[in-house]
């Protein structure tokens, strides 16, 4: 598993009886995760404390109840990038803080290569990963079917002073934009994809992860350039295991163009137990080798 331990404004604190209690900057949440399976004590004196804890409800959504005052939104920084957290009634904040491990990831490939990086990311939410290739010198093309989202992007760009960097900002369905870019001869240095478990685009497109993701990494593979540095892909889903991504990328990219591809398990580090939270997975493709 790769850990994001590098956080200085967040942190997992603890973690027991299907709930996480987080330190966002100063505020402190507790939220559900259906991971946490374990039923340990709760002796951080934080559960106690916390500003706010959001419930499930049983009909779907669920709704946040407030202990305290809080601030609608404040922001936390990571080397140099700045985001705005917002609890939604979704019970996300705007900010998958596991995801700084592929943050560093891109930053060091970017970096270190001699070209000039274009970049593409779909599903690109709220732009963790677009800031991190903008402030290694990468351009970007942001694709996410939500506007709020991409509004969201862009704010986090500007707290971030990469808002003069090249970057399009594109409302719109990620398999649509994606079939049309190979339509129009675009290709790109890096690929980011992801893509929620379920979601509607903006006319009511509906995805389903499991049902579409081969085919879309298959569609999208044509968008890698000759000189394409890397593809990653995440994913949320617990039953998308990192072996099956790894799978899909191999049969899908290998197959065409070599590389290699190695996969795993991303997670966060958690205070109390010394332990780490599974977060996620992460399949990553690479045309010069691991």
């Amino acid at each position: 598993m790769r850990i994001a331990q590098d956080w200085n404004d967040y942190a997992v604190l603890d973690a027991s009886g299907g709930e996480k209690l987080e330190r966002w900057g100063d505020t402190i949440l507790i939220r559900p995760d259906p991971q946490i399976i374990w039923k340990t004590p709760k002796l951080d004196p934080n559960w106690k404390k916390a500003s706010a804890r959001y419930h499930r409800s049983s009909s779907g959504g669920g709704q946040w109840e407030n202990h305290k005052p809080m601030k609608e939104s404040w922001t936390v920084s990571y080397k140099g990038l700045t985001f705005k957290i917002k609890p939604t009634g979704f019970k996300h904040t705007g900010l998958f803080p596991e995801q700084a491990v592929n943050w560093d990831f891109l930053n060091e490939q970017i970096l270190k290569n001699k070209g000039p990086v274009n970049v593409l990311n779909l599903f690109a939410y709220t732009g963790g990963a677009t800031l991190a290739c903008l402030q290694a010198g990468a351009s970007v093309c942001h694709v996410d079917a939500s506007k709020g989202m991409v509004s969201w992007a862009r704010e986090n760009a500007a707290l971030s002073h990469l808002a003069d960097k090249p970057v399009r900002w594109i409302v719109e369905d990620c398999f649509k934009f994606a079939g049309r870019e190979i339509r129009r001869g675009s290709r790109y240095q890096g690929i980011v994809m992801d893509p929620p478990s379920y979601g509607r685009g903006p006319n009511g497109e509906v995805w389903k992860l499991e049902e579409q993701i081969y085919d879309f990494v298959d569609l999208a593979s044509n968008l890698l350039a000759d000189d394409a540095l890397f593809l990653i892909l995440n994913s949320y889903t617990t039953g998308l295991s990192p072996s099956v991504m790894s799978y899909i990328l191999q049969s899908v990219i290998v197959k065409k163009r070599g590389g290699s591809v190695w996969a795993d398990e991303i997670g966060l580090p958690v205070k109390a137990s010394g332990q780490a939270l599974p977060c996620g997975s992460t399949a990553i493709w690479m045309q010069n080798g691991i």
